[in-house]
């Protein structure tokens, strides 16, 4: 009956696996199905154990039932520790593993021998074949082994009550249950006298138990899941190479990219001359050498993007090849460039108004500028001369290269002469239009204004202008009657510490109030001015500008004739 029974239990078992087998999962939990498989070969040995008739027979039967205290508890073990994502270190696992196949295979060694089992006895019943044994002296290994491994299995079922996590607690309390079940009935039939083992039962309902929850676990698998849709229902394609440039696999999706991918002949190079080899070759080697990760590239009228990254197999393991993501990008192209015309015209619009906005601005401080200059009928044209000289200086300068002066520095000294006297419009017509000399007290007042010039600047361009431009208006107001001897003013700044802008406006200043009519004395002419501007260079004035102003003073002369 029994004998019956068991093999039941065992085809029963097989059955299970078969369901296992046609359910197709692509990814698999290697610990359910190691136990799924573990199962009829114990049972086997359960079977076999009621049918034999010799000693040694009944001992190669217990080599069998045996993998069922040894290898299946181990297995259980990491089981559980996988469904509560923990891992655990690989030599840990070599470790476990290799004490339960140790032990197994004790145990076959001691078939021959007294060691394990002294003495075994078969009593033929109505039932079956019945297996008495007596210990012998390794038999204690035994028991230390089981009980470390429930002890570690009911330590982490335990903790786990405890333990918060993305786990089901479903299947939590399947293995809680079979896990409690197992231990009383293997602690009861072992120190009861019981002539057959209720464990197989046990077994196949707990393996049933494993293939009817395995769709559930399956849906807690969340990376398994994300993979599972995107292979399935991804508008993206993947394809992988092997590290030396071979085709190792693609999704279907791949094809609608490549094509030629379904010729393509599995553990070879990508057909030479082809698109995908062209395109997927093409950007290994810009991340080899450049770690460019991705490309574009057109498909008929459809425009693809290929991104590259590497994979393995393991963490902590070597590369093993490339991966490859590719998508369809025409719609974000046509929005990109949607977009992109959009943007252009209006900072097109943008730089219109800025300019007109710039322009009203320019004609503002200029008009402002001539206002002041005006004031005094005998210095009228002081701001376009020097803002004339201005450029012709900063042009030599450039053409010499003495200074690190760019087409922007250039153009914002040029826009910023006009304004290097702003600050006079505060200076009382007494003191700004005196015909002789002024007192120390009128003196101290006209110096003034070159302070006053830089509040002005600040005044008028901030929050309107760009910083750079801002700050270069500002150096030339405020500083351009600084002295390289430190003599000048209003804060008596020695050589480089008076900003290059503010040292090419002295040059440009001080030349025209020498060759032009003053309030209080007639034009210089043109011999007097070169010796005078010269004599000053390394005083007055930066001593690189003797050679600028070398350089230019016939243009600066030809400017002033007419």
């Amino acid at each position: 009956m029994i004998t019956y029974y068991f093999g039941f239990l065992l085809v029963l078992s097989i059955l299970i696996l078969l369901y296992m087998a046609g359910k197709s999962y692509e990814n698999i939990n290697i610990y359910y199905w190691t136990i799924v498989l573990l199962v009829p070969i114990i049972l086997l040995g359960y079977w076999l154990k009621t049918l034999v008739t010799t000693v040694n027979a009944a001992l190669i039967t217990m080599c069998y039932i045996y993998l069922d205290s040894t290898v299946l508890l181990m297995v259980i073990l990491f089981s559980i520790l996988f469904f509560l994502n923990i891992r655990v270190n690989p030599i840990l696992k070599i470790i476990a593993y290799g004490c339960a196949f140790g032990h197994m295979f004790l145990i076959w060694l001691c078939v021959d021998n007294d060691l394990y089992y002294k003495s075994v006895t078969l009593i033929n019943t109505s039932f079956g074949t019945i297996t008495k044994m007596e210990s012998g002296p390794l038999k204690i290994i035994h028991w230390i082994y089981i009980v470390a491994a429930i002890l570690a299995i009911s330590i982490t079922l335990i903790a786990a009550w405890f333990r918060h996590g993305t786990f089901s607690r479903k299947t939590l309390i399947t293995y809680s249950a079979f896990t409690a079940v197992g231990i009383v009935l293997y602690i009861i039939e072992s120190l009861v006298d019981i002539d057959f083992s209720l464990l197989p039962t046990l077994y196949v309902v707990a393996d049933l138990a494993v293939a009817l929850n395995y769709d559930t676990a399956y849906s807690h698998d969340i990376t398994g899941l994300v993979s599972r849709q995107r292979a399935e229902n991804s508008t993206h394609g993947y394809a992988a190479l092997s590290l030396n440039g071979q085709f190792l696999s693609c999704t279907r999706k791949a094809y609608d990219f490549f094509p030629e991918l379904q010729l393509q002949i599995v553990d070879t190079k990508l057909v030479e001359g082809t698109t995908v080899a062209t395109i997927l070759y093409g950007l290994l080697e810009d991340y080899n050498q450049n770690n460019v990760t991705t490309k574009k590239f057109q498909v008929g009228e459809l425009t693809c993007e290929c991104e590259i990254s590497t994979f393995t197999v393991h963490k902590r393991k070597k590369v093993l090849g490339y991966f490859f993501e590719i998508r369809d990008i025409t719609e974000e192209e046509k929005v990109f460039k949607v977009m992109k015309d959009y943007n252009d015209t209006l900072n097109a619009e943008v730089n219109a108004k800025t300019d007109h906005i710039k322009g009203i601005q320019e004609k503002v401080v200029v008009g402002l500028a001539n206002m002041i200059d005006n004031r005094d009928s005998n210095t009228g044209g002081h701001v376009k001369r020097t803002s004339d000289v201005i450029k012709i200086l900063v042009e030599e300068i450039q053409k010499q290269g003495l200074y690190n002066i760019d087409d922007q520095m250039a153009n914002d000294i040029i826009r910023s002469a006009p304004m290097h006297d702003l600050g006079k419009i505060t200076i009382d017509n007494s003191i700004l239009c005196k015909p002789g000399k002024l007192t120390d007290e009128e003196y101290a007042i006209m110096k003034t204004h070159a302070p006053k010039s830089g509040e002005f600047v600040h005044i008028i361009l901030d929050d309107v202008e760009e910083d750079h431009f801002v700050q270069v208006a500002y150096n030339v107001a405020r500083y351009h009657h600084e002295r390289w001897d430190g003599k000048g003013y209003p804060e008596g700044l020695v050589g480089e510490m008076i900003p290059l802008e503010a040292r090419i406006m002295a040059v440009a200043d001080v030349y025209d109030a020498l060759i032009s009519d003053r309030c209080y004395r007639k034009a210089m002419s043109v011999p007097e001015v070169t010796e005078i501007m010269t004599e000053n260079m390394g005083s007055q004035f930066d001593p690189n500008m003797y050679s600028v102003f070398l350089g230019c003073k016939d243009k600066m002369e030809k400017y002033y004739r007419g």
